[in-house]
């Protein structure tokens, strides 16, 4: 089986990537090559015996996404995108990638005369937009309030469409906000989510833009890896016409993050969280989906933590070798 990653240096893209290769198999099959491709180099997995093609580039460059498809790869996770802030900062290049690079995919797997591969697209909760019911629906109208969650919305659709017509196999994730990801802060509006977890337990002070009040829905990247090998294994028949819904994870508010890790690690840890109220970032996570009603998700198999004490958890055992400073 041939597995093709994009956005494979990222942090999911490379714990995906170990995830398989620790598996060997893929919905049953074994996999004997990679095709990983960002626009910096993926690290070459440790411990695969078989084939990897690492390739560097702009998706949405001319034949770029000609020159993946060529090779047929069986299986399709397209995980490269611009984060939520730097989208809506700069608007050209959000558009060019999350949305040309995801057309320029899918039209390459068209034109492949012959060639139907699964492909598990990661969207977002942002393609909601408010006012929110107490419980957002897979079924909630998708009225996205960012650039970020326009580009995913519009995403959903064409692949919901090319499912529909018949040139690929189609499903899309809706991730709730991935936390705690592990290495630097990047530009994502909901990176202080992570911050203000990896940073205290690494020893280091961690800025909290918003009010303690903000409430949201988590899943641990280990969860996200989860749901992305679980998606590939389910079928047209499973899925029905809305093959996108949204991921199961763990809603509490910040106050409740920062008790949970204040408990996990001591309030001396919980201490090194400094408020600074930041107007971008508030504005952005104000137009965020708070909760999801993820039964369909549940009822499909999909499963994350159960509480925000796990997913702290998850960080120390995973980044920390069980470790906090």
């Amino acid at each position: 089986m041939h597995i093709l990653i994009t956005g494979a240096a990222g942090m999911i893209g490379r714990k995906l990537t170990a995830r398989l290769v620790k598996d060997g198999k893929l919905n049953g099959q074994t996999i004997d090559k990679f095709t990983l491709t960002d626009v910096v180099a993926a690290e070459k997995p440790a411990g695969f015996a078989g084939a990897v093609d690492i390739s560097t580039g702009d998706l949405a460059a001319a034949g770029a996404a000609d020159k993946l498809i060529a090779q047929r790869p069986d299986a399709i996770f397209h995980l490269a995108g611009v984060v939520s802030g730097e989208a809506e900062i700069d608007f050209d290049k959000g558009y060019h990638v999350n949305l040309d690079g995801t057309r320029a995919l899918l039209e390459a797997i068209r034109h492949a005369d012959g060639y139907k591969p699964k492909v598990i697209f990661t969207s977002s909760i942002a393609v909601y937009g408010a006012p929110f019911p107490f419980a957002i629906p897979d079924e909630f109208h998708l009225t996205p309030l960012t650039s970020y969650g326009t580009q995913k919305a519009i995403s959903e659709l064409l692949l919901a469409d090319y499912n529909r017509r018949g040139f690929l196999d189609g499903v899309g994730i809706r991730l709730p906000t991935i936390c705690v990801r592990p290495g630097k802060p990047n530009k994502a509006a909901s990176g202080f989510f992570s911050g203000i977890i990896r940073e205290p337990l690494s020893g280091h002070e961690a800025i909290l833009p918003v009010a303690d009040t903000v409430r949201h829905t988590h899943a641990s990247p280990r969860a996200a890896v989860g749901f992305l090998i679980h998606a590939a294994g389910l079928t047209r028949d499973q899925l029905g016409p809305r093959i996108s819904l949204a991921m199961p994870g763990v809603c509490c508010t910040v106050a409740e993050q920062i008790e949970a890790l204040a408990r996990i690690a001591g309030p001396k840890v919980a201490a090194r969280i400094k408020r600074e109220p930041d107007e971008l970032v508030m504005r952005i996570v104000a137009g965020w989906s708070e909760r999801l009603d993820a039964k369909r998700a549940a009822t499909l198999g999909f499963t994350a933590e159960a509480n925000f004490d796990e997913i702290v958890k998850a960080h120390i055992e995973d980044e920390l070798g069980g470790k906090i400073a």
